[in-house]
C-alpha cells in the first residue's frame, strides 16, 4: 500500500534523512518515532510530496509520488502538526469546501458521512474559530479523510490534547485502519504506541534505527519498558 525507498534529503550540507525505506501495508498502523530533529516530519512531507527528495522515492498505491504526484496524492490524506483551516468557516462549510478542491461529485454526502466518522455533529454549525483544540483537530482529521483515501498520514495527531479527547482521535485511527487503510502516525507520546500501533520505525539523526512490531521493540528491555528502548536507541542523537 506504501513503501518508501531510500529517501535522502539535503539541505545545503546539512543531510536531514539518510537513506530511510520501510513499507505499511493494508490495516496496518506504523508509529514513526524519534526524538525532536530526528528528521520525521522531513520524512513525512517527502512522502506526501510536500518537499522533494534530494534521492530516493515514495510509491502510494502504486504511484510513485516523485513522478506520479497528481495520481499518488489522490490515494493519500495528510493531517500535518497544527493543520490550518479557515477559522471563519463553520465546520461543515470547510469541509464542503475541501470536498469542492477534491472535485468529489457528490459534496453533501461526503460532507454529512465524514462528519460522522469525525464524531463532529454537535459543532458541524459553529465556525472553527470557537471550536475547542479537540474539535478542531478533528475538523482537520475529517479534511484529512473525506476522499476516503487508501494511505493516511498523520503528524502528531493527538499532541496537546485532553485524555479524553486523545482517545477520542486513537479510537477513529483503530477505525480507519480497520476499513483497511494504510496509517503511519508521528508521535513522541510512547503510550500511543500500545494504544495504536501494529508496526513501529524509530528515527535519529535522520537514520532508521528500528523497524518491527511494538512487542519487539519492548523486547530490548528486560523489563519491557518502551521509554527505556527509545531512550537508549536514541541516546546521542538530534538533541
Amino acid at each position: 500500500m506504501l513503501e518508501v525507498k531510500n529517501l535522502k534529503k539535503n539541505f545545503g550540507d546539512f543531510v536531514a534523512v539518510k537513506g530511510v525505506s520501510f513499507t505499511v501495508g493494508e490495516g496496518e498502523v506504523l508509529g514513526f518515532l524519534g526524538p525532536n530533529g530526528a528528521g520525521k516530519s522531513t520524512t513525512m512531507r517527502m512522502i506526501t510530496g510536500f518537499l522533494p527528495p534530494t534521492s530516493g522515492t515514495a510509491v502510494i498505491d502504486g504511484h510513485d509520488i516523485t513522478t506520479d504526484p497528481i495520481a499518488a496524492k489522490a490515494c493519500l490524506g495528510y493531517l500535518p502538526e497544527a493543520a490550518p483551516s479557515y477559522r471563519a468557516m463553520t465546520v461543515r462549510e470547510y469541509l464542503a469546501f475541501i470536498a469542492d478542491v477534491r472535485g468529489l461529485k457528490d459534496i453533501a454526502k461526503s460532507v454529512a458521512d465524514v462528519i460522522v466518522k469525525a464524531k463532529l455533529e454537535k459543532v458541524a454549525g459553529q465556525t472553527i474559530e470557537t471550536l475547542s483544540k479537540g474539535y478542531r483537530q478533528r475538523t482537520a482529521f475529517a479534511a484529512a479523510i473525506i476522499h476516503d483515501p487508501k494511505v493516511l498520514i498523520m503528524d502528531e495527531p493527538t499532541d496537546g490534547l485532553d485524555p479524553n479527547q486523545k482517545f477520542t482521535v486513537r479510537e477513529m485511527i483503530k477505525d480507519m485502519a480497520a476499513q483497511g487503510k494504510a496509517i503511519i502516525i508521528s508521535t513522541h507520546i510512547l503510550e500511543e504506541v500500545d494504544a495504536v500501533c501494529t508496526k513501529v520505525v524509530v528515527i535519529a539523526d535522520g537514520e532508521k534505527k528500528f523497524d518491527g512490531t511494538p512487542a519487539e521493540l519492548k523486547s530490548q528491555d528486560p523489563g519491557g519498558r518502551l521509554d527505556v528502548v527509545f531512550r537508549n536507541m536514541t541516546k546521542g542523537e538530534a538533541k
